[in-house]
């Protein structure tokens, strides 16, 4: 059977996350009703990712399997169809044939994660759901030198959530950095894996640092405590974009 790989971009705002879930509305099920729709086949479609309730992708991949040999871009085309006709808030980016032993979630050898902070103090109109809105003035710098110090191989169970379900806290921590461009600070990290809510665990502690609440020495302290408790406030979900995976 002919395996294809697509390229997803959506607004996770409406979705229970990426995952299919029974009596919930995913992105994961919705692309499948798509792809049902258009060759009348049932396919179990596997993500890179599993965001949760709230995130978007930019990047997000996934792979299916199809009884029929169809040209990638009558793929991309008639799945976009469907799923503007359904009024869902997914666009297929690409589409395109990949041997049988791709895995968009196995295969992957990196994942790369944007968050993003409006920092100022009138509430968002046009950004309101696509990032976090933080009023107070936040010290990027000093959230950024505080941010490498938990770059590397880590035990990160002070950043995971109780439901993590990786068989193990240690990942490796291959970016984490901290910009700002006029009131829009942007948080990017890659690593091959993250844990459950890492991400926006470590933005949460950041943002401690930034309001001058914290400072390095808590972060490395909170890392090094290897408990839940010692972790800042987990930051919103409308903040982070699942922005690429890497495959060999």
């Amino acid at each position: 059977m002919p395996r294809y790989r697509i390229d997803v971009e959506y607004d996770g705002s409406p979705y229970s996350g990426w995952q299919r879930q029974a009596g919930q509305h995913s992105v994961q099920a919705a692309i499948e009703q798509a792809i049902l729709r258009f060759c009348s086949q049932e396919v179990v479609l596997r993500g890179a990712g599993r965001t949760d309730a709230g995130v978007h992708a930019t990047g997000q991949v996934a792979h299916f399997d199809l009884e029929k040999n169809w040209p990638a871009e009558t793929v991309r085309d008639a799945l976009n169809a469907h799923l503007t006709m359904a009024g869902e808030k997914v666009s297929i980016l690409n589409a395109g044939r990949v041997t049988d032993d791709f895995d968009s979630r196995f295969s992957a050898r990196r994942r790369h994660y944007l968050y993003r902070i409006i920092n100022r103090r009138p509430p968002l109109a046009l950004e309101s759901g696509r990032a976090w809105h933080v009023a107070k003035r936040l010290d990027h710098e000093a959230m950024h030198m505080a941010a490498q110090r938990l770059i590397g191989t880590h035990d990160f169970t002070t950043f995971r959530s109780v439901q993590c379900q990786s068989k193990s806290p240690v990942k490796t921590l291959d970016r984490l950095e901290v910009m700002r461009s006029g009131e829009l600070i942007e948080i990017r990290t890659d690593a091959r894996s993250f844990l459950h809510n890492q991400v926006r665990s470590m933005v949460g502690t950041l943002k401690r640092v930034g309001e001058g609440a914290w400072n390095a020495d808590d972060v490395t302290a909170a890392l090094e405590a290897k408990d839940r408790a010692a972790c800042g406030p987990v930051a919103p979900a409308c903040g982070l974009y699942l922005v690429g995976v890497d495959y060999a």
